[in-house]
């Protein structure tokens, strides 16, 4: 594991505690969830444009012209 020194506002920090304290976790548990959430979203665009490029629009009509042609179920209707 690594050891990480970075530099906050002092309302941050005062943020940071006040939320840690409140969800019973230490500052740094709360942190490095922060960090993974956002490492996480930016991971999946990243992912999901990658996968974007693999497609193409026939592809795309010729499954969507394997869905039947119906009425959604009552439930499913907006």
């Amino acid at each position: 594991m690594s050891t990480l020194s970075i530099r906050l506002p002092d309302s941050m920090h005062e943020k940071i505690k006040e939320l840690a304290k409140k969800e019973g976790i230490s500052m740094n548990q709360l942190i490095n969830s922060a960090v993974s959430e956002k490492l996480s979203a930016l991971m999946t665009v990243e992912y999901l444009k990658e996968r974007g490029e693999l497609s193409s629009r026939d592809k795309f009509e010729q499954v969507l012209s394997k869905v039947p042609d119906e009425e959604p179920d009552e439930r499913d209707k907006l």
